[in-house]
């Protein structure tokens, strides 16, 4: 790849994490940063599940991962369980009030794409969505 097409990949990735507000300090206005949300959807999504499935699919350093579970579980939010197989593991899973502040997020992340939809014609929502899958689909094959 050469340097201008570069240099174009970059500025579309600091224009879009400037549109999602994905450098905010907090998402969506919740308390939680980017990496928290992501551990949150994982979470509601995969429970119950072990600290290394969500560190397998979210990719995030196993000590880190650690203090965003201790933060969840000093909230409220996440409830662990051992494991009647294997006592070394532990089994999480969002408590109620964990569900809740993910279906919060959740609900504000799907307003904020609305959001932006609208200001699009539909043939424009078309080819975002169609370009989106396409970057997608390339990016899969390196990983």
């Amino acid at each position: 790849m050469n340097a201008e097409a570069i240099e174009s990949v970059r500025e579309f990735n600091r224009f879009y994490t400037k549109v999602l507000g994905l450098l905010d300090k907090h998402l969506l206005d919740s308390s939680y940063s980017l990496p928290e949300a992501r551990v949150l959807y994982e979470l509601y999504h995969r429970q119950p599940c072990t600290a290394s499935d969500i560190m397998d699919v979210v990719e995030m350093d196993k000590g880190y991962l650690s203090r965003v579970l201790t933060l969840f579980t000093r909230k409220g939010l996440l409830a662990k369980k051992k494991s009647k197989e294997d006592a070394r593991a532990m089994f999480l899973t969002l408590t109620s009030k964990g569900n809740s502040e993910f279906e919060k997020i959740n609900r504000a992340s799907i307003e904020q794409v609305k959001t932006i939809a609208k200001t699009l014609s539909s043939s424009e929502q078309i080819d975002l969505v169609m370009h989106m899958n396409a970057i997608q689909k390339i990016l899969n094959r390196i990983k």
